[in-house]
């Protein structure tokens, strides 16, 4: 054990006032790096691997412009309110799904454009040829997006097969539509085209929920037993159109069937009590609904997939 003399005890001790009186050393200060979070999540379903992609999102004003246009402006700052969330703003994601069912490597959607979805790919350990199945849950320009390249005319998913749903295709190709003839119809020799109940691959049915647009699909994928939704943009809103299915929202081409819909689909999902990725809720867009009053509670999904590995 270091023992100190008397003399140097003292000296200790006088000099300790005068330490205190110096300068402290100078330490850079961290740069703020703004808020976000890692653009992937990823969960097992059975012997599936289930990982969501943040392809992009963006803050809005005047929301309801968009969701329940059919609401009253007081019943809207009500339930966002209630909610915690305010009423002129918002903020929408765009989140493609990556299903990896083993033997085959399946995309559901493709965001805005190529650079996102193969930012967030590419960070969750992926690369663009290995995407064996691109599936088109619809056509609109968020979906549809990211099919080409930055040049416009070379595939970005250069070795995939694609599927969509024939009712959408079939209006779609008759649209004179701007995004879908650049990006959906040059892929057309490689489409395969679906109904109600058609296959994507073994585990992964499509079925019909026409509304938001003429034939939007939604996906059940299923493995071991374990159940999930893919329902696309059937919900565009974690509160406004999930606790409210009847208020109308503006993209919705068949407003009345989009309702009809969303209290189908949504009632289905409660009863069953399976999770679901809707494509524009929160990220990471994974979560479950309770039945509640005329419409649906949004729960989050925690930790409970996470014990599925």
């Amino acid at each position: 054990m270091t023992r100190f003399s008397r003399r140097q005890a003292l000296f200790a001790g006088a000099t300790m006032p005068l330490a205190a009186t110096l300068p402290l050393p100078v330490f850079a200060k961290a740069e703020m790096q703004g808020s976000g979070f890692a653009p992937w999540n990823r969960f097992t379903l059975g012997s599936f691997e289930v990982t969501t992609l943040l392809a992009g999102t963006r803050a809005g004003d005047k929301p309801q412009e968009t969701f329940g246009t059919n609401a009253s402006p007081e019943d809207f700052a009500a339930l966002s309110a209630a909610n915690f969330i305010p009423a002129d703003k918002t903020q929408n994601f765009f989140t493609p799904t990556v299903v990896n069912t083993g033997a085959e490597l399946v995309l559901f959607d493709t965001g805005l454009a190529a650079e996102g979805t193969l930012a967030a790919l590419t960070a969750a350990g992926y690369t663009p040829d290995q995407i064996d199945v691109v599936v088109l849950t619809h056509m609109h320009g968020d979906h549809i997006g990211g099919l080409m390249g930055a040049d416009g005319t070379t595939p970005t998913f250069a070795n995939a097969r694609y599927v969509t749903g024939a009712a959408e295709h079939n209006h779609w190709s008759g649209a004179a539509n701007e995004g879908f003839d650049k990006n959906v119809k040059p892929l057309n020799d490689k489409i395969t085209f679906l109904d109600d109940g058609g296959s994507v691959a073994s585990g992964i049915t499509g079925m019909a929920a026409f509304g938001h647009s003429p034939g939007h699909m939604i996906y059940s994928v299923e493995s071991n037993g374990q159940r999930l939704m893919i329902t696309a943009d059937t919900a565009n809103h974690y509160v406004w159109s999930l606790q409210k299915p009847d208020w109308e929202v503006r993209f919705d081409a068949d407003k009345a069937a989009a309702a009809a819909v969303r209290k189908q689909v949504f009632g289905m999902i409660a009863a069953d009590k399976v999770p679901f990725i809707g494509y524009h809720m929160p990220f990471p867009g994974v979560g479950y609904v309770e039945a509640q009053a005329d419409g649906f509670r949004y729960v989050p999904a925690s930790y409970q997939l996470l014990l599925n590995g």
